[in-house]
């Protein structure tokens, strides 16, 4: 079944010769705009955000860009997309979701794992008075991505999920749906196992089962390693120098922070146990607060006079 083909770069408002910087700019002025918890149109914040998480998810990837960039004239395309086939051509089903927030097109062509079957079936033991029927034999594992928030990954949620098969001989389809639970702490990568969901079984054989892998949407504030959550600081170069209080946001809650005066450009500071929930227990990972020294580019008159008066008194030399 072709996909609708996706113009990432136009999602991102960007040229096709865009910078990584400027990628990153764009999305994050678009992820601020759209994020579901800030914006007051709730429904179409968070389909615009899905649309450009997923194309930041594509962009800000040098390997995923270059192999998006190789489609071509179908850059033009804007109707239907078939992706070529990735060692799954000899399946006679494939697979689309619905509810895991991205694409069908994206799953297609972009998704990492292998979308129609890991293992292969397997034939299993069945009766003897049944034996004219053939063997029974168990469906085909399916793997595909699940977009997940970070504020779903911090609380868990129960997320609604379609899976569409379609016959590529006859054309038939089939739907059914049914609901994952995203537990708290769910990390990027890690795989959710949704048994009997997968590729159903032959002669009688069990249903494969459905792993879906969690993708966590890009977040303008926040970044993860695992349980960890990082996040960006900007300072002047005065709350550096003399120690500052400043007010943090995290994900369950802004804190305040002290910064020691010295800071250095690109020092980490760390917060224990304001991370993301570390599976069943009480532990949490830890947040890693980065320390961005900005400097002012405009200056008043005034603020210029203090500047060199600050030149001519200071003792440091930073060549010394």
């Amino acid at each position: 079944m072709p996909a609708e083909f996706k113009d990432y770069y136009a999602t991102l408002g960007v040229a096709r010769d865009a910078s990584a910087d400027e990628i990153k700019k764009a999305f994050r002025k678009l992820a601020r705009l759209y994020h579901p918890d800030t914006a007051k149109d709730k429904k179409t914040a968070e389909a615009k955000f899905k649309e450009i998480n997923e194309a930041n998810e594509v962009l800000s990837d040098p390997e995923k860009r270059r192999k998006y960039d190789t489609l071509g004239a179908n850059w033009q395309d804007e109707g239907n997309f078939r992706p070529p086939p990735q060692g799954a051509g000899s399946h006679e089903q494939e697979f689309h979701f619905g509810g895991t927030g991205f694409s069908d097109f994206f799953e297609q062509y972009f998704s990492g794992g292998s979308r129609y079957g890991f293992p292969q079936g397997f034939e299993e033991e069945i009766p003897t008075g049944a034996a004219k029927k053939g063997r029974a034999r168990r469906g085909h594992d399916i793997e595909g991505d699940i977009l997940v928030t970070l504020e779903e990954a911090m609380h868990g949620t129960q997320r609604p999920i379609s899976l569409q098969t379609v016959n590529r001989q006859t054309g038939a389809v089939q739907t059914h749906s049914f609901e994952v639970r995203i537990p708290p702490g769910a990390t990027d990568g890690r795989r959710i196992r949704v048994p009997g969901q997968g590729e159903p079984g032959q002669n009688g054989g069990q249903a494969g089962d459905l792993y879906l892998r969690v993708r966590h949407a890009a977040h303008p504030e926040f970044t993860t390693e695992e349980a960890d959550v990082h996040h960006d600081l900007d300072l002047a170069p005065w709350e550096a120098v003399l120690g500052a209080e400043v007010i943090v946001p995290t994900l369950d809650g802004s804190i305040k922070l002290r910064v020691p005066a010295g800071s250095e450009n690109g020092q980490s500071l760390r917060v224990r146990g304001r991370g993301l929930p570390k599976g069943k227990s009480a532990e949490r990972g830890d947040f890693f607060v980065k320390l961005q020294i900005v400097l002012p580019t405009k200056l008043s008159d005034a603020e210029r006079t203090l500047w060199e008066q600050l030149r001519s008194a200071s003792t440091f030399n930073p060549r010394a």
